[in-house]
C-alpha cells in the first residue's frame, strides 16, 4: 500500500518543508537532533518529525530517502518516535568528505545506543526498510530499493498496541540541508519469522 503524505502528522514540523501524497521535502535547521544521555552526556530533542500511527502488530514500512549533506552529523532516514525517552531511528549520517555513517540508534526508558559502519561519503541516497513483529523491530537498509541489507535487531520496552513511524531528518551542529523522502510504502512484514531454535518455554 502507498503512502499518502499528507495524512502524516508532524512533530515539531520545520520551517521549511512541502508535502505531497508522493513526496516529502524538508529544510533541516541548525543544532536540532535527536539523542539522549549515553557516552556523550548530553539530550536533544527537538529534530522534526513525521509520522504515521498504526496498531498493526506486523508490518513493514520502506522508504527511499536523497540527501545534500555537508556538515558533520547531517542525517536523514526513517524513525519510530514514541516520546522523547523512546524511540529508534536509522540514517545515513555525514562524517566528513570522506566518509558517512550508516546508522541506527535505540532508545530505551531514555538511554541511546548507536551502531555503524562507515559507507563513501559521495552516496548521497538510500533505502530504508523498517519492520515489527509485535514490540520487536528490524532496520535494513538498500542501494537499489529492492535487495535489502539487516542493520539492527532490537526490542522496545516500553511499546504500547498503537505506534508511531516515519521520517525525520536534522542538522545537529551549525548547518542546513534539503532532505527529499519517496517512494513509500507499507507491505506485509518483510522481516520474516525465526526458523532456528524453538523459543524458550516460560517458567
Amino acid at each position: 500500500m502507498k503512502v499518502n503524505a499528507k495524512q502524516m502528522e508532524w512533530t515539531r514540523a520545520p520551517k521549511q518543508y512541502t508535502v505531497t501524497e508522493e513526496r516529502v521535502e524538508m529544510v533541516t535547521e541548525p543544532f536540532t537532533d535527536l539523542w539522549q544521555r549515553t557516552y556523550y552526556h548530553f539530550r536533544n530533542d527537538n529534530a522534526p518529525v513525521l509520522q504515521m500511527s498504526t496498531d498493526e502488530k506486523y508490518f513493514s514500512f520502506v522508504v527511499k530517502t536523497e540527501f545534500d549533506t555537508k556538515v558533520r552529523y547531517d542525517q536523514s532516514g526513517v524513525i519510530m518516535y514514541l516520546n522523547s525517552d523512546n524511540w529508534l531511528k536509522a540514517s545515513m549520517e555525514y562524517e566528513n568528505e570522506q566518509i558517512q555513517r550508516l546508522g541506527s540508534v535505540v532508545t530505551n526508558n531514555g538511554y541511546s545506543d548507536w551502531a555503524s559502519v562507515d559507507v563513501d561519503a559521495s552516496v548521497k541516497s538510500t533505502w530504508f526498510r523498517f519492520s515489527r513483529r509485535d514490540n520487536d523491530f528490524c532496520i535494513e537498509n538498500s542501494t537499489d530499493g529492492q535487495n535489502f541489507k539487516q542493520m539492527r535487531v532490537c526490542h522496545m520496552f516500553n511499546v504500547e498496541d498503537t505506534i508511531q513511524f516515519g521520517i525525520y531528518a536534522c542538522s545537529a551542529e551549525n548547518s542546513s540541508f534539503k532532505a527529499v523522502f519517496t517512494d513509500m510504502e507499507i507491505t506485509e512484514c518483510k522481516w520474516l519469522p525465526h526458523d532456528g531454535q524453538a523459543p524458550d518455554e516460560e517458567e
